[in-house]
């Protein structure tokens, strides 16, 4: 590379370096003569070049004013060639600043048209605009105010509407953004980091009168690039917002209307021009004052929500900027732009929310200073009224950015005022209007039938065991009238809690409560508000400060009043008209038998016309027999309706916990067992609501989890179901109540729920007919967790599918295998007989006198069974009873019950098998029952036969396996020929219950050859590809438990069916092996059988 040059310093020397060039130029106005020019520009210092400013920018002017056509890449150099002189020097000389600005504009014009901007490139138009950029920056002293002077306003006002005009209209982001940085500098409000010309206040004066003569083109045609297309890009609009702000600012300032120059009469030798001129006087400012305070609103209306965070950041700007100089011009003004401060102080971005607090704190500290320290106070108050009065309207009506924008709007004013918050609450009508507007806001949508469909099937035991997730992961989200946006509830709530946490606790909670009490329409809202307000009180999930503008603190609530709030709430939440609601639509005519328990005596319902004539205050009680059918009132809006008081009414029991923390203990006496009761609601939604109530409640209380906080409360709540069990009609969720603590407890519980069960089993005893379905579904909790709590130590499990036996392994034995035949054939042939029968006929010795030294002259006393299992047998002996109840429900509650005591009872032999062998008639009974049942009794059976093994094999053999192979032979057909809508059949799943479970059965048992042909020949159809894809699986897992007890001869089988390849004798003499399946084409069975060889004798092996 060649050795930089230094720049020349010496004036002379530099004429002399740059005369040639600018002389050449004046001749011959050309591209590459510019160009020369400019690089000789540049080896020139700043203080020489500002010597030769005037030479220097002679031939470059001449160029811009050669008569006639244009290029535009000469045109684009001179100007870059402009900026390189105007940005290194200052221009002193009126004459230059006044021709050069017009030469200007004159680049900028139209040819044909002067009012427009010229349809050139985007280079020329960034090079014009950055010179006529460095030329107001360049402008020294007072030289540039003489722009603004009377004579030049035509001029300045052509400046202003090319810029407006480009900045609206051009496609070029960064031309638009240039072109507002110019309008900027021209009204001497630039935010460069260059030095400026401060303006003395008669400059600045002069500055305003001339800006105001263009106010209102300034303000709307950059009004209409604030709100104008997105796609315009962010630096666009913020550059818009600027020079809106500044140019309203300049103009409307309050010192300089105030000053007295802004009401001048001008000069009567201006002519035409004194048109131009704009006095400010009063009257013209109120009027205004009234047109910007439109423009302002359609401004906020668009910018506050906008998706960036810079255009958000300059609404601040702008607010705080108007409100600082014009308060008092822009009087109008100050509510909106109070607003959008306000509305930021949420703003997702912190930036945005710092600058924002620093805007209203000096918005606190100028109004402290004036005449009343109270104005701001006033005027945020009234806005607040305002906007609670507008609330529902706008909800109902916007968009849900607007909405958002409102809301965090309706946040920031609570915010503000802060500790004054409960002053303005003090007031009727702000306190009517505010709690008025968040009712209407939160109205719920009731009319979704999911929310009354949903069951809760799931065990609650293994819900129990899970983590949070288990119970939240399916809930059903609320449901809003005027909203969907999950950002929009969250900015309620907080509403609420801020509220809560600045408010007078007990107002606020008299206030809500008495719109609980007044209105149906109401009450789930109130709830909602009630919750998050005891909350916010607490100080949980409020990001709020301590101080409020007046420089006063919050006095924050004591655990005395949260507590007096939160006793109030709940007794008003588990009071009978509003705990104990209709959330169940229709019974079965089965059902109708347990409606005496599952409901009280006086149901309730909610009947709108009836409510509205009778009683605004309370629920309608209808009186109902248990033979008549359900009240036509109970419509899927009301049960919905039901379902969410109640889910909302449990999340505040849960709030209350959070807020209080431990010193909700003494509560749980009061509050734990409504919880209970809910958690057994089989409506799924409300039975989520209470698992997650009891999950808050017992983190909030000090307790590891939902087991702890049952077992250290189980005393009295047991008292409680013990009670309420004697006076089942008129306290039917007892059961429910204990079924829950079961699914939620360990073994010490046992103990103490001991005598209750047998309470249970006698009322079960007693009045079987009335409560049975009801008990047996305690009973199944009951024998549920009594399987978690004790599991069976000695249980017999089957051999699992891949299991191989140890002779498989190991290499195989011919002799032994022989000598093992012909012992076979021998007995077969009856030789032999009689040795094997003495054999086993011989008596073994008695045992040692010793074992039973102890005992002898002593009686023969049975050891006394353990609590749990003696509780098992009794619940199985009624069981037996159950059994063969008419009503299937009944009896499908009872098979559960069965299934769970076989179970239990598993790791006593002695105790389950009389008891397995008292059950087997009306067990066999079930198998030919209706479908549901068969299934249920199925999956009994299995349960027996992996505990009592060789005791049911004569039995199963006899009167269970014919019965099942005929079933599996009739419905192979079917099933094979069937579409796809056959799998959601009863039928279906009934074939794949019994072949899921006849292997492991057929293997546990050790069932003889007979019935393993017998089940063979059943399940032999599945095999069949055309069989749906789950029963071909079940099938061959039955094959698989048949192999491991006799692999020979189902080696056979397979092999008859489809023969995958010869098998040649390894010598002469022996006799070729031939099979029925050799040779044989491939067909619908042929996958899976190979499927078996290959898995379990392995591919194309011979035995």
């Amino acid at each position: 590379m060649p050795p930089v040059m230094s720049q020349i310093d010496d004036p002379k020397i530099a004429f002399a370096y740059l005369r040639p060039a600018c002389v050449l130029l004046t001749k011959e106005p050309t591209l590459a003569n510019v160009e020369t020019l400019s690089e000789q520009l540049r080896d020139v210092q700043a203080a020489s070049l500002q010597q030769l400013q005037e030479y220097v920018l002679f031939p470059l002017r001449f160029v811009l004013k050669v008569p006639g056509q244009r290029r535009e890449k000469l045109v684009q150099a001179v100007a870059e060639a402009l900026s390189d002189v105007l940005e290194r020097t200052c221009v002193r000389s009126w004459d230059t600043l006044r021709d050069l600005f017009s030469e200007l504009c004159i680049c900028l014009c139209s040819p044909t048209d002067p009012g427009k901007p010229a349809d050139a490139s985007e280079e020329l138009k960034s090079a014009v605009l950055r010179c006529l950029d460095a030329l107001l920056h360049a402008a020294y002293g007072d030289i540039v105010f003489r722009l603004y002077e009377a004579a030049m306003l035509p001029g300045l006002g052509a400046a202003i509407s090319l810029l407006l005009a480009l900045g609206e209209k051009d496609k070029s982001r960064d031309i638009q953004a240039a072109a507002l940085k110019c309008l900027q500098s021209l009204i001497l409000h630039c935010d460069c980091t260059q030095e400026h010309v401060v303006p003395s206040p008669e400059e600045r004066c002069a500055v305003g009168g001339a800006v105001a003569s263009f106010l209102p083109g300034i303000t709307v045609a950059a009004a209409r690039i604030i709100t104008g297309d997105l796609r315009q890009g962010h630096a666009v609009t913020v550059r818009a917002i600027k020079v809106w702000s500044r140019s309203v600012g300049l103009v409307m300032d309050d010192a300089q209307l105030q000053s007295g120059q802004s009401c001048k009469t001008p000069s009567p030798d201006l002519g035409r021009i004194r048109q131009l001129l704009v006095q400010r006087t009063p009257d013209w400012v109120k009027a205004t004052a009234g047109k910007l305070c439109a423009l302002l609103k359609r401004i906020i209306s668009c910018t506050s929500a906008h998706q960036h965070w810079r255009v958000r950041l300059e609404m601040v700007e702008l607010a705080d900027h108007l409100l600082a100089t014009c308060s008092r011009s822009l009087k109008e003004c100050a509510g909106p732009l109070l607003e959008a401060l306000v509305g930021a102080i949420n703003d997702d971005e912190p930036r945005v929310r710092a600058r924002c607090e620093v805007a209203l704190r000096d918005v606190s500290q100028r109004n402290q200073s004036g005449t009343s320290s109270k104005n701001l106070t006033d005027v945020l108050s009234e806005n607040l009224h305002s906007l609670a009065t507008s609330l529902p309207r706008l909800m109902r009506t916007s968009d849900d950015q607007k909405k958002l924008f409102v809301l965090n709007v309706f946040l920031g004013y609570l915010k503000v005022l802060g500790p004054l918050v409960s002053v303005v609450l003090n007031s009727a009508a702000h306190l009517d209007r505010i709690s008025k507007a968040l009712m209407q806001v939160l109205e719920l949508d009731v009319m979704d039938v999911r929310v009354v469909e949903e069951r809760s099937y799931t065990d609650p035991v293994e819900s129990s065991s899970g983590s949070l997730d288990s119970y939240t992961c399916h809930t059903h989200r609320k449901q809003f009238l005027y909203f969907t946006d999950e950002k929009i509830f969250s900015v309620l709530m907080e509403i609420c809690r801020t509220l809560g946490y600045y408010g007078n606790i007990y107002l606020l909670t008299d206030q809500l409560l008495d719109l609980y009490r007044q209105s149906l329409a109401y009450r789930k809202q109130a709830a909602m508000v009630l919750n998050e307000l005891v909350r916010g009180a607490a100080g949980v999930a409020v990001a709020a400060q301590a101080k409020c503008l007046d420089g006063s603190e919050r006095r924050a609530a004591s655990q005395e009043d949260l507590k007096a709030a939160v006793v109030s709430v709940m007794e008003e939440y588990t009071s009978l008209n509003n705990w104990h609601l209709v959330t169940v639509s229709e019974e079965t005519d089965d059902d109708r038998q347990d409606q005496q328990l599952l409901s009280p005596l006086r149901l309730q319902s909610i009947c709108r016309s009836e409510i509205i004539s009778n009683s605004a205050s309370s629920l309608q009680v209808i009186p109902s027999s248990p033979t008549s059918p359900p009240s036509s009132s109970s419509t899927i809006h009301q049960l919905n309706s039901n379902i969410w008081q109640l889910c909302i009414q449990l999340e505040g029991v849960a709030c209350f916990a959070q807020a209080l923390r431990r010193h909700f203990r003494p509560l749980l006496m009061t509050s734990l067992y409504p919880v209970l009761e809910k958690a057994g609601e089989e409506t799924l939604l409300v039975s989520q609501a209470a698992l997650g109530a009891m999950m808050d409640i017992s983190e909030a209380c000090g307790y590891s989890s939902p087991k702890e906080l049952i077992s250290d409360n189980s005393d009295y709540l047991l008292n409680d179901v013990s009670v309420n069990l004697q006076r089942l009609s008129q306290h039917p969720q007892a059961p429910r109540v204990l079924m829950v603590m079961l699914a939620h407890s360990d073994r010490s519980l046992l103990p103490l729920v001991r005598d209750i069960v047998q309470d249970v089993l006698m009322a079960l005893d007693l009045s079987y007919d009335h409560s049975a379905a009801l008990f047996c579904s305690v009973l199944h909790a009951l024998m549920k967790a009594l399987a978690r709590w004790f599991p069976p130590t000695c249980c017999r499990t089957s051999k699992s599918p891949g299991f191989r036996t140890s002779a498989e392994q190991e290499d195989f034995d011919v002799c032994q295998f022989l000598l093992d035949y012909r012992k076979q054939k021998e007995l077969a042939e009856g030789i032999g007989i009689e040795v094997d029968e003495t054999e086993d006929l011989d008596v073994p010795p008695p045992p040692p006198e010793s074992e039973d030294a102890d005992d002898v002259g002593g009686p023969d006393m049975k050891a006394e069974l353990p609590s749990h299992l003696s509780i098992t047998k009794d619940v199985m002996e009624r069981c037996i009873h159950l059994l063969s109840d008419p009503s299937l429900r009944l009896r499908l509650k009872v098979l559960d019950v069965l299934e769970q005591c076989v179970y239990v009872l598993s790791e006593r032999e002695d105790e389950l098998l009389p008891m397995a062998h008292r059950c087997w008639p009306a067990l066999l009974q079930r198998l030919t029952d209706d479908p549901l049942a068969v299934l249920r009794a199925f999956r009994v059976l299995c349960t027996l036969g992996e505990t009592c093994g060789d005791f049911l094999r004569s039995r199963v053999s006899k009167e269970v396996l014919p019965k099942l192979g005929s079933s599996l032979a009739r419905q192979a057909p079917i099933s094979a020929k069937a579409g796809p809508v056959y799998t959601h059949t009863l039928a279906y799943k009934l074939q794949l219950a019994v072949l899921q479970g006849l292997g492991s059965l057929c293997q546990r048992l050790d069932l003889g050859e007979a019935d393993l042909d017998a089940v063979c020949e059943a399940c032999l159809p599945y095999l069949s590809c055309r069989q749906p894809i789950r029963l071909q699986e079940a099938c061959l897992s039955v094959f698989r438990h048949l192999i491991q007890v006799d692999p020979d001869a189902f080696w056979f089988t397979l092999n008859e069916i489809h023969c995958p390849s010869s098998y040649t004798p390894p010598h002469p003499d022996l006799q070729p092996v031939q099979l029925s399946g050799m040779g044989r084409p491939r067909d619908e069975y042929s996958d899976n059988v190979l499927k078996l060889l290959r898995e379990e004798f392995g591919s194309d092996s011979d035995r």
